[in-house]
């Protein structure tokens, strides 16, 4: 992992202009709102074999929390944030975007929000498709969580 290139990607992210519609970015994808930076990925499924895949998402799990404690020690230590709530909201509410999507996609994030810039920051493991490839994610956007 490349700290400080994922770090001075997310301070850009909190600055970029936001899309006016969804779609790929250079970094991920992006929306009205946010934005989505895939920081890293992990052999998924297509590597053939599960053991392979979770140590991926162990050291996934491993480089978000060191990139946390960058993060906290500029914007604050913050407990985890349980996405399975926000993911159960969803049967029952509308949850705005992308924080319906990160729900989908991680089961816990490290959440902040970052004064000054009107945005949050989230960092998280996209790992709940064992489908798909396991990444290391940041989200920005000016949404509030819910």
């Amino acid at each position: 992992m490349n700290f400080a290139q994922h770090i001075a990607l997310i301070d850009e992210l909190c600055f970029r202009p936001f899309p006016a519609e969804h779609g790929p970015s250079d970094v991920g994808f992006a929306g009205p709102g946010h934005h989505v930076a895939v920081l890293e990925s992990g052999p998924g499924p297509r590597a053939g074999d599960p053991a392979e895949w979770a140590v991926a998402v162990d050291q996934l799990e491993k480089d978000r929390d060191a990139a946390y404690e960058v993060l906290a020690s500029r914007w604050g230590d913050v407990p985890p944030w349980n996405l399975q709530t926000v993911l159960l909201r969803t049967e029952r509410e509308e949850i705005p975007e992308p924080w319906a999507w990160l729900a989908a996609q991680a089961s816990v994030a490290w959440l902040w929000e970052v004064h000054g810039t009107g945005r949050w920051v989230a960092l998280a493991v996209a790992d709940r498709d064992p489908g798909d490839d396991p990444r290391l994610v940041a989200v920005v956007t000016q949404t509030a969580p819910p």
